[in-house]
């Protein structure tokens, strides 16, 4: 998400985002912890990290949990700690956030990009495997915009050809395949606290969780320096610095209480959109009924979709596109294409993201669905 969406733009009337009336829910909280970590001074790593780690994963359904500097680290860690690396190909969606394709390349693999389904933009197991060669090693799918895939059937995938699994839960916090929380069906599952998403942080964090203790502690030392367990001084490995500092974990601990009724308002937000929008003007992402999303963003279809974030934009309506290039065109990763990805690519001229926030009103949300029919009509209209 682009850092001049994440607060709200008082000129709108419906902001894109709003994270100050989620902070003012919790301020009281927050100002304690602050005082506390200027009082203790254990500004990296300590107690707070410790115990925001041990609540996480147990919000993820996992053994461990291991905080890190962001979520594109997480990934990157992940997949090294997994022992992927140069001649080794991943195979990520193409509609996805950059950083999943950057991941794999900063870890010296190569990314090999994969359609999706036309009607849910996720990866499934028949456009993964599509993408599958001799040199792949892992699969990373994405959660997007808080929406899980048909994770029995990927894990499936994964197991038959002997790959790795990566969740690229970045958006996902919260969100659930039949009864299973997001994080927990990978070899590992890779998180942002990024401020704008469900569980943010006040600046950059993330974490990567496991069942496996070894990986686990691969990638805790990894993102240590290398550093091995209770040594200060020795460094059996060479790695890097990003490690999740103690006042981004107590702020993601005192967040993480109000996660799940910030999602339920998600939802209840989510619900009012597809009772208020008009199918027949605006196309609606599929949602699979055996999946709990976490309504990240609330994206829709529209032709024309420029020209209609403008209207929409003259309404005092904050909006946003995720994502308008797809990977394997942004340039970088253009070598790595071996060929056209037409749902990902259609999809890529036509989402546009509505506001979604926990304390957007009902008002709110129908202002919004009856400005965008509008807009969409009378364009339509004129075409005819």
């Amino acid at each position: 998400m682009d850092v001049q969406t994440l607060g709200p733009t008082t000129a709108q009337r419906v902001p894109f985002l709003d994270i100050t009336s989620m902070t003012r829910e919790v301020a009281g909280e927050l100002d304690a912890a602050w005082l506390r970590t200027l009082e203790g001074s254990a500004f990296v790593g300590g107690a707070a990290v410790e115990d925001f780690e041990h609540a996480w994963a147990a919000y993820c359904g996992t053994r461990h949990a291991v905080g890190v500097a962001n979520g594109t680290d997480a990934l990157e860690l992940a997949l090294r700690a997994l022992g992927v690396g140069p001649g080794d190909e991943v195979v990520v969606p193409a509609n996805t956030f950059i950083a999943t394709a950057e991941a794999v390349v900063m870890a010296g693999a190569a990314p090999r990009f994969a359609d999706v389904d036309p009607r849910s933009l996720l990866a499934t197991a028949a456009t993964l495997a599509e993408a599958i060669t001799p040199s792949t090693a892992a699969l990373i799918v994405v959660e997007l915009f808080g929406d899980m895939p048909r994770m029995d059937e990927i894990v499936r995938l994964a197991r038959a050809r002997g790959l790795a699994l990566i969740e690229d839960a970045a958006q996902a916090h919260g969100a659930a395949w039949d009864g299973a929380p997001a994080g927990s069906f990978g070899d590992v599952g890779c998180f942002s606290f990024y401020p704008g998403k469900n569980l943010g942080a006040f600046g950059d964090g993330g974490a990567v969780v496991t069942n496996d203790a070894a990986l686990a502690a691969s990638v805790r030392s990894m993102a240590n320096h290398g550093r091995a367990p209770d040594s200060k001084y020795e460094h059996p490995i060479a790695g890097r610095n990003s490690r999740l500092d103690a006042l981004q974990a107590a702020v993601l601990r005192i967040k993480l209480g109000k996660l799940d009724a910030w999602n339920e308002r998600r939802r209840a937000a989510a619900a009012a959109y597809d009772r208020h929008l008009d199918p027949d003007l605006v196309g609606t992402l599929a949602h699979d009924p055996r999946g709990r999303s976490a309504h990240h963003l609330q994206v829709v279809r529209v032709a024309e979709r420029d020209r209609v974030r403008a209207r929409l934009g003259e309404a005092d309506i904050g909006t946003g596109i995720h994502y308008p290039i797809c990977c394997h065109r942004q340039a970088p990763f253009r070598r790595f294409a071996d060929g056209p990805l037409p749902h990902a690519e259609l999809a890529a001229d036509e989402i546009l993201s509505l506001p979604l926030f926990p304390h957007l009103g009902a008002e709110q949300v129908r202002y919004v669905c009856d400005r965008l029919n509008g807009f969409v009509e009378v364009d339509a209209g004129h075409r005819r």
